[in-house]
């Protein structure tokens, strides 16, 4: 097969080119462009509004079936021009070759020894794809007018990809025609395989990404059917070798510390031994709460919003320095709240609210572990499926690459819950002991400065001057929209919430509550008279408490 031919237009199965209506289509894109601008579903109709919007999305597609430009063969047939086309444009390809690594796809294989931190690769500038190409290309009037072009980089790329891909003169063919014709993103999921993912943490993010694409899809199409039309001295993007590398061995790059939801939802994969996983969690102050003011006082001095996204992580410990201080000032009693607002060194105790080295008092806590150790358990029973069920689902043979990965990522999130009630339950029990103990509480003096530096580069400012660590970690929320998973008078253990999706059974809230009824009730016969009071977790707090609940 010669490459003169190996561009054409793809054909509908009779043969024929297809005939589209372009009202029928225009009408279609309406109707997406509406449904996917509404306000967003009330809660639990997030999964039928996906449907109603992919049945939309099918039907567009069946009716611009054949439109596409492929290119004929594989694309591996396409690997020797496109090192052919980066050496002539000077990149380096003397190290490595693209390979196939079966499971893991294709990756670069190393054709030579290469050692940790040896530079091995690099890119021109002139050979990547950029906003600045695409303004000088000819998508650059169409950027120029538009502000959704102008403020979202990444459409703004895929314009500029698309563009390219139907020049056949283009500059980038031997890269564009090197690409996969699918992936393995959720977008690419059947709606069966998406189905699986319901009752993970990412579901929530898999149905938006879905409906934010078919948006910005069905503005572009309107759009454009009444619009006509690094390394700074070498100029170049480079890549260095985290690690050594024999010949023959594949080669991988860091992504960056990203969840596992996040692998599978932009970039399709699961990472199996992902150190940097993590669940996100939302927690807040309820502002009907009695001593509200007081926390979220605390919490800003800190540099902390009153409500906000955090996440349990796959390793020790299970949470970052802004859960543990969040949760210190969560659990404080309000003696404890004054003396951090206004007693003695108050503002360099603000600094210690991070640092396990200091805690608030032993009572706080227990209350803090005791918190994590029940809200874990809580949003484990969330879930239709145990983490025994999960593991005997994948040694099944016959499963989708798709539902496998879906799978996967269940039994990861199951995983960092159960490490983080665990977890929580083994403080609980050591901080216990403590108080039983009588043992005095480390006090912070001005020479202890050094304790309140971790070993990561990172974590060497104070708390109230750093970024929080995780991107979506941190992330305040409004307590008026998320009352349902915010904590006040009323213990979070048994309140009326929706954790995954799925509404928490009565049955499970009852048994949670006991739970936590039988942990403060622990906590309380273990704290002395005279000893700061321990404030009961459970439901039967407002209850027990009217003068405080009227407030």
């Amino acid at each position: 097969m010669g490459k003169k031919s190996r561009v054409k237009t793809q054909k509908s199965g009779s043969g024929a080119s297809a005939v589209v209506s372009p009202k029928e289509t225009m009408n279609l894109i309406s109707e997406l462009l509406q449904k996917c601008s509404s306000a967003a579903p009330s809660a639990g109709k997030e999964w039928e509004e996906y449907v109603q919007i992919r049945g939309l999305v099918e039907k567009i597609c069946k009716k611009q079936k054949g439109m596409s430009i492929v290119f004929e063969g594989s694309r591996e047939d396409y690997f020797p021009d496109l090192m052919s086309w980066a050496q002539e444009n000077g990149a380096s390809c003397d190290s490595f070759t693209v390979a196939n690594f079966g499971t893991e796809g294709y990756g670069l294989r190393a054709t030579r020894d290469i050692k940790a931190e040896e530079l091995f690769l690099w890119i021109p500038r002139k050979m990547l794809m950029t906003v600045e190409s695409a303004q000088n290309s000819v998508l650059g009037p169409l950027y120029s007018q538009d502000r959704i072009l102008q403020a979202m980089g990444n459409v703004t790329l895929a314009f500029h990809l698309l563009c390219e891909r139907a020049n056949p003169s283009s500059f980038w063919q031997p890269y564009i025609r090197s690409l996969p014709q699918e992936y393995d993103t959720p977008l690419f999921y059947q709606q069966d395989e998406v189905q699986v993912l319901l009752g993970t943490q990412a579901v929530q993010d898999v149905l938006s990404q879905y409906k934010n694409t078919a948006r910005q899809y069905a503005y572009f199409y309107k759009l454009l059917q009444i619009t006509t039309g690094y390394n700074l001295e070498d100029d170049r993007c480079e890549c260095v070798a985290l690690q050594d590398y024999k010949e023959n061995e594949q080669i991988y790059i860091f992504y960056g510390t990203r969840s596992n939801a996040e692998f599978v939802i932009h970039s399709g994969f699961f990472f199996q031994d992902n150190a940097h996983d993590r669940v996100k969690i939302k927690l807040g102050v309820s502002k009907s709460e009695r001593l509200y003011a007081m926390k979220a006082e605390v919490l800003a001095r800190a540099g902390i919003p009153a409500s906000c996204i955090f996440a349990l992580h796959c390793n020790e410990p299970p949470i970052s320095a802004q859960l543990l201080a969040f949760l210190r000032v969560f659990c404080m009693t309000e003696e404890e709240l004054k003396d951090y607002l206004f007693g003695d060194r108050a503002i360099n105790k603000i600094f210690t609210l991070g640092k396990s080295e200091f805690p608030v008092s032993w009572e706080n806590e227990i209350k803090l572990w005791t918190f994590l150790e029940t809200r874990a358990a809580l949003l484990l029973k969330t879930y239709k499926t145990t983490s025994q069920e999960d593991r005997s689902i994948l040694e099944k043979p016959d499963l989708s690459l798709h539902s496998r990965m879906a799978i996967q990522l269940h039994l990861a999130e199951k995983q960092i819950l159960e490490k983080a009630s665990a977890s929580g339950r083994a403080k609980r029990l050591h901080f216990e002991k403590k108080l039983e103990e009588g043992a005095p509480l480390p006090v912070y003096e001005e020479s202890d400065s050094a304790l309140l530096e971790n070993t990561d580069a990172d974590a060497k400012r104070p708390l109230i001057l750093r970024k929080l660590e995780e991107v979506e970690e941190g992330q305040e929320i409004q307590a008026e929209e998320h009352s349902h998973i915010l904590n006040g008078e009323k213990a979070v253990y048994v309140m009326d919430m929706e954790a995954n999706g799925e509404p928490v059974q009565e049955e499970t809230q009852e048994k949670v509550s006991k739970d936590a009824n039988s942990a403060s009730d622990s906590i309380r016969s273990s704290t002395q008279k005279g000893q700061r009071e321990v404030v009961d977790l459970s439901a039967s707090r407002t209850e027990d408490n009217p003068k405080e609940n009227s407030e």
